[in-house]
């Protein structure tokens, strides 16, 4: 039996957002500033949820666990990024072992339940994941940074969006086997009303006519005339036909016996 569509779109979708996530987790680039009056042009400041860096285009080098100053971390759509974006990693983690116990790649027929399971716990992953990302991303230019700078977008709130689209619809792909568990479900009963239907009949027709009691008389003229064990015939099966004897006989028929 080949492995189900739905299932093969969410087991690659699965592990897919999981590592978008991740990155988008642990990579410090939600939003970049630029445009400092005190630094140089062609300086880049990159802010995650965990830590920020300074980046020089000019000569590539990278310094970070730069200093907040201006209460970057203690704003709440940070704050709430750093709770839902590990809680989801975990819940995605979880989900993509329910699933793969679900689908076909450990078994002979895939297990449903298991796999519609496993969506619906890719599903709640992605939608932890995408709050966190959607709610930064509106509060981006709300954030407090240095005056007179430019924000912008920064790679990790994509791979955050793209992520969790994919855990999504992988999870909502997934959840398509429930409706495959309820079809073997029904089918199931529908076998067992079959069977039970066909063997009643045969049930009842195992089962002998009732018979009426019998009373003690006729017990007693039972055994005064019980019957013989044996059948016997007092007629005479060859009255009127007899042997063939020089061409003569006493009936046109010929005898069973001749014949």
């Amino acid at each position: 039996m080949r492995t189900p569509t739905p299932m093969i779109v969410g087991i690659v979708l699965g592990p897919c957002g999981l590592v978008l996530n991740l990155t988008s987790t642990l990579a410090p680039s939600w939003r970049d500033v630029t445009g400092f009056l005190d630094m140089s042009r062609d300086l880049i400041q990159h802010q995650g949820i965990w830590d920020i860096c300074n980046e020089l285009m000019s000569i590539h080098t990278n310094e970070c666990n730069i200093q907040d100053t201006y209460g970057y971390f203690n704003q709440l759509p940070v704050q709430v990024a750093r709770g839902l974006m590990p809680s989801s990693l975990a819940v995605t983690v979880v989900g993509l072992i329910v699933t793969s116990l679900g689908v076909r790649c450990w078994q002979n027929l895939p297990h449903y339940l298991l796999a519609g399971l496993g969506g619906l716990v890719l599903f709640v992953s992605g939608l932890l994941s995408l709050i966190a990302v959607s709610w930064y991303n509106y509060e981006l230019y709300d954030l407090p940074s240095a005056p007179s700078t430019t924000l912008q977008v920064a790679y990790c709130l994509v791979l955050g969006y793209l992520g969790s689209c994919l855990e999504i619809i992988g999870g909502i792909s997934l959840t398509f086997s429930f409706g495959q568990c309820c079809k073997e479900l029904r089918l199931k009963k529908s076998t067992m009303n079959s069977r039970y239907a066909t063997r009643s009949p045969q049930s009842l027709s195992n089962v002998g006519p009732i018979s009426a009691p019998i009373s003690s008389t006729a017990v007693h003229r039972q055994s005064q005339n019980p019957m013989p064990r044996s059948y016997s015939n007092s007629l005479d099966v060859l009255e009127g036909e007899t042997t063939w004897r020089k061409g003569r006989s006493e009936s046109t028929l010929p005898c069973d016996t001749d014949v």
